[in-house]
């Protein structure tokens, strides 16, 4: 990683997801080691330039992120043709690759998208992870210092076939940030307490060499989602335990204690349970099944929790139609739990549910023997 210096050009997207803004990324650029690449950039952001030798603006604002790959790097910066195969530099359509100064070892790097060597225009991709493979191919011109959020944000968009975000990822605005504007790097609290960015590994709030300050982030998001939960939030909710669920399956270091991996476990059903819940509240029955299976399968799942999950995935399976399953699940809670009153009705709509879908086929075969 290249020293930072206070010289270095400041410059910003502010993004829309579809009618929605979904933040912005500021990104520092490398004009001390890659003037040429960075300048090129830099000036695409504020449209300086005017038009280009293919009669559009040189400018990101408007284009779109066209193919994003999770795991791997979002792209974009084709203002002409939006789909990977325009764009176009300030200095013409194509320029030299300028320096291989910095490699590809971290996620959050800002690289030069091409067709071959010495093919630069104007599209570039931010990596998510170590992409090792691109070094000495692609110029490495800056990286990103605050918005890492949005940018996992759009890496996990759904997309098509050809890796194209089946929702609009736009550049609604761009420019360069002033000298002496303050950027904050650390994620700004959201109104709800939340300082943490969205993945355990981006946050530098977080040791992770620490399972107590790792244990302590994941238990102040899951306390938001509970704030959020009995202020009648529920989206809002569901968004925090899911949060708290990453974190939680995104440590595992190999040296953890027996009393640590319990703790996690611990957090990892706890999280999981209440992300079921909420899903369950709001309708969304998948989620509710897939929190609630991931529940079932952590290790050190107490009896009432085993019960719990088992509970809350039948009834979403119930909500979803899915009667056999739905009777499985509850008849093994009972089994947990016997008499307990909400898996015993549970049950009981289970059975109505299935009269019911009888009674509506005999009605329809009925109406072939008229």
């Amino acid at each position: 990683m290249p020293a930072e210096t206070n010289t270095r050009p400041r410059v910003f997207f502010d993004i829309n997801i579809g009618n929605t803004n979904a933040g912005k990324i500021y990104m520092e650029l490398y004009n001390d080691l890659v003037p040429k690449t960075a300048e090129n950039f830099r000036a695409l952001c504020t449209g300086e330039k005017g038009i280009g030798k293919k009669g559009k603006p040189l400018h990101f604002k408007n284009a779109i992120f066209h193919r994003v790959i999770q795991d791997f790097m979002i792209q974009g910066g084709d203002f002409t043709d939006g789909n990977g195969t325009g764009g176009e530099s300030i200095y013409g359509e194509k320029f030299p690759d300028e320096a291989f100064k910095v490699n590809h070892d971290e996620p959050f790097m800002l690289s030069m998208a091409n067709s071959g060597p010495n093919t630069n225009g104007s599209q570039f991709f931010i990596t998510t992870t170590a992409t090792p493979h691109l070094d000495n191919k692609h110029v490495i011109f800056g990286k990103v210092i605050s918005g890492k959020s949005v940018v996992r944000h759009i890496e996990r968009i759904a997309t098509d076939s050809s890796d194209k975000p089946k929702e609009d990822v736009i550049i609604a605005d761009c420019g360069e940030v002033k000298a002496d504007e303050l950027i904050e790097a650390r994620k700004v609290d959201d109104g709800t307490g939340d300082i943490y960015e969205e993945f355990i590994k981006d946050d530098d709030n977080v040791d992770m060499e620490s399972p107590k300050s790792v244990f302590e982030a994941i238990s102040t998001i899951k306390s938001i989602g509970t704030k959020s939960f009995k202020a009648g939030d529920l989206e809002k909710s569901l968004s925090k335990y899911e949060k708290a669920s990453r974190f939680a399956e995104d440590y595992f270091p190999e040296d953890l204690s027996d009393e640590d991996i319990r703790t996690v476990n611990q957090l990892k059903v706890s999280c999981y349970l209440n992300v079921s819940l909420v899903a369950l509240k709001i309708n969304k029955y998948g989620v509710a099944i897939k929190a609630a299976s991931n529940a079932l399968s952590t290790d050190d799942i107490e009896p009432k929790e085993k019960a719990k999950a088992l509970y809350r995935r039948g009834m979403a399976h119930l909500n979803s139609k899915n009667t056999d399953e739905a009777k499985k699940d509850l008849s093994e809670a009972l089994s947990i739990i016997p008499g307990d009153a909400a898996i015993t009705l549970g049950l009981k709509q289970v059975k109505d549910a299935e009269k019911l879908r009888i009674s509506k086929e005999k009605a329809a075969f009925s109406k072939f023997f008229k």
